[in-house]
């Protein structure tokens, strides 16, 4: 059976861009953090299971709760970077990107002794106006990113983006890309990959999507977040489409999970890329 990916964004519930206008970055640290108790439900359920995950872990939590990472840690799963400020690339621009990439990468060394190798950007946010951004990844030693989403979407998205693993050429070196989980219907790629996407659609349709991965013996990629778990986190009054799909089926999530984790086997994305890159193609940003 095939080894597919399991990864976590480690962030708070404000984090999250649809909740940006009720919980600016300026009033975080007013904030109640809740990411502690879900994260470790996540820990005991990846260690029932024998799974290990790799986690993609936000520089200003990582600042704040330095005790959880080194648990991650100590439990054998991988610790990535996903940045220091939750703010989109394609926001930061080029110096404040390095910036925030460097704070980081800092902050995650000192806490577990080593560099992360992976990243990936809040929200998806490697599209086509920022695939700079890999030759920076690339500038900065980072072996791995899994920032582009090959899908349509408001808010990213790079639908022409390859919708499995490659290693990306840049002037700086090579970086691997791997993307979220997504399917083809209809002549464009649907996403799945985790968060809003795992709540919504029924286990079944996801198993049958990630079995389409197994008989091609191609390794796919999820992800969920903390705050998923937690149904009790303080409700705020964002409206619409917006609302339904942040707050939808949260009670779930967990069973949800559970149900994925016996069917399919998971480990780091550092592992499985070990384990593809001879067979990975290259792609030309």
């Amino acid at each position: 059976m095939t080894v597919h990916v399991l990864t976590i964004d480690l962030e708070e519930w404000f984090h999250v861009l649809n909740l940006r206008e009720f919980f600016p970055p300026k009033d975080w640290d007013n904030l109640e953090r809740r990411s502690v108790a879900p994260t470790k439900v996540l820990l005991d359920l990846f260690d029932k299971k024998g799974v290990k995950a790799t986690f993609f872990c936000l520089g200003w939590l990582a600042e704040r709760e330095p005790d959880l990472i080194r648990e991650i840690k100590s439990q054998g799963h991988e610790i990535a970077s996903h940045g220091y400020s939750h703010i989109r690339i394609n926001e930061l621009g080029k110096k404040s990107f390095l910036e925030d990439l460097e704070k980081a990468e800092k902050i995650i060394k000192d806490i577990t002794g080593e560099k992360p190798k992976g990243y990936r950007a809040c929200s998806f946010s490697i599209i086509k106006n920022t695939k700079w951004a890999f030759e920076l990844l690339a500038e900065k030693g980072y072996e791995y990113d899994s920032s582009v989403f090959p899908v349509i979407h408001p808010d990213y998205g790079w639908k022409e983006f390859p919708t499995t693993p490659v290693i990306v050429k840049t002037k700086n070196g090579d970086i691997l890309e791997f993307p979220p989980l997504s399917a083809r219907f209809m002549g464009r790629n649907i996403p799945f990959g985790g968060g809003g996407y795992f709540r919504l659609f029924p286990v079944w349709l996801f198993s049958l999507v990630i079995s389409a991965y197994d008989k091609k013996n191609m390794p796919c990629c999820i992800y969920l977040h903390p705050w998923e778990l937690d149904y009790k986190q303080p409700r705020v009054g964002v409206k619409g489409l917006k609302r339904f799909r942040h707050y939808l089926n949260l009670s779930k999530t967990l069973k949800r999970l559970e149900s994925i984790l016996d069917k399919f086997q998971f480990n780091t994305m550092e592992s499985v890329l070990k384990e593809i890159r001879s067979k990975l193609p290259y792609y030309n940003i």
